[in-house]
């Protein structure tokens, strides 16, 4: 399956992009997703492993499964002052 990733902040910069298409496995989870944009993105390596993603709009651990017409998005950590 192919699924669309909303990129924010420090992501969308390091990628150039605001969406990345990731094919992925049938059944995948959001652990699998994290390494297949690793891999077709390897500048976010450290924003993606430091980042929560969220799956229609609800942050997700690593195992829950994703389906082709999840809402995705990576949201990393934001600080301020």
């Amino acid at each position: 399956m192919i699924v669309s990733v909303q990129l924010f902040s420090r992501a969308r910069e390091l990628a150039s992009a605001g969406t990345l298409a990731v094919q992925l496995p049938a059944s995948a989870t959001v652990g699998q997703l994290r390494q297949a944009l690793v891999e077709r993105q390897p500048a976010l390596a450290g924003i993606v492993a430091a980042s929560r993603i969220a799956v229609n709009l609800d942050f997700a651990d690593d195992q829950q499964t994703i389906r082709e017409t999840d809402e995705l998005a990576i949201i990393p950590p934001v600080s301020g002052g």
